[in-house]
């Protein structure tokens, strides 16, 4: 699977089970099951958002580097960027939807951010087991 069709796969999959995850912590920090649900729904959004954008992004430098496929150092910088993009956009959020100071929504966002990290990392390398390598990773063919 490849290109977009592969986007969109790869983000509904991934962002599904984190909905899951974030709507159950959130609930047991002590928010109501809608603060939680909304506050995961719309989590979920930004990072959809980010994770097309950053996908994108690496892909395209991807593609421009001579070294071909996913070494263990390419997936943990593709992991850290996703994560510390995500974390701009969710602090402010955190601090607005959840009513808690600066401080506690960085907190919550680092749990969450070591977390997903692995989480992160460990669902890029099952998604390409099982679909394969995107083009831009893929060692290039040479003819005989």
């Amino acid at each position: 699977m490849q290109g977009i069709k592969r986007k969109i796969v790869y983000v509904l999959l991934s962002e599904a089970i984190a909905i899951m995850i974030t709507a159950g912590v959130l609930s047991l920090l002590g928010n109501s099951q809608q603060t939680a649900g909304v506050g995961a729904v719309v989590t979920s959004a930004l990072a959809m958002f980010w994770n097309f954008v950053w996908n994108t992004l690496f892909e395209w430098w991807e593609a421009r580097q001579q070294q071909k496929g996913r070494s263990l150092r390419r997936r943990v910088g593709h992991a850290i960027g996703f994560e510390l993009g995500l974390s701009l956009l969710l602090v402010p959020f955190f601090v607005w939807w959840l009513g808690i100071s600066w401080w506690k929504a960085l907190t919550l966002d680092i749990g969450m951010t070591l977390f997903f990290m692995v989480y992160t990392f460990v669902y890029n390398w099952a998604f390409d087991l099982v679909f394969g390598l995107p083009k831009s990773a893929m060692p290039e063919c040479t003819s005989p």
